[in-house]
């Protein structure tokens, strides 16, 4: 019913920077807050910043500075400013999206994740 489309990863040197989108598509939804989360290898998934339908956003300590996250509610898309990146930001990053989906017979509420978009920090 609802898709997100990640994009805007790649390879980048230490220092660089990166900007990954999420598009949110499908019919008849809303969608409220918005996270990018990313999993490294062997390491478990952790919310890397989130931004609510109004705009609150929150980041990981060890982002907070370097990452911004935005979005634009016409486009139901999401965006995550990586600046100043790191070789341990290397990893994949997901979009999640918490969502009301308008059935016409009853709203439910759903939470969606992107494919996933890998990010690679080396020289």
């Amino acid at each position: 019913q609802v898709q997100l489309v990640e994009s805007g990863g790649g390879l980048v040197q230490p220092g660089g920077s990166l900007k990954l989108s999420c598009a949110a598509s499908g019919s008849r939804f809303a969608v409220h807050s918005m996270g990018w989360y990313r999993q490294a290898p062997g390491q478990q998934r952790e919310l890397v910043a989130f931004i609510t339908s109004v705009g609150y956003t929150n980041y990981l300590d060890s982002v907070r500075g370097r990452f911004t996250i935005s979005r634009d509610n016409d486009k139901n898309t999401a965006y995550l400013q990586m600046n100043s990146l790191k070789s341990e930001d290397t990893a994949v990053y997901y979009c999640k999206a918490e969502v009301t989906v308008f059935s016409g017979i009853a709203d439910s509420a759903a939470t969606y994740w992107g494919q996933g978009t890998q990010v690679t920090v080396s020289s």
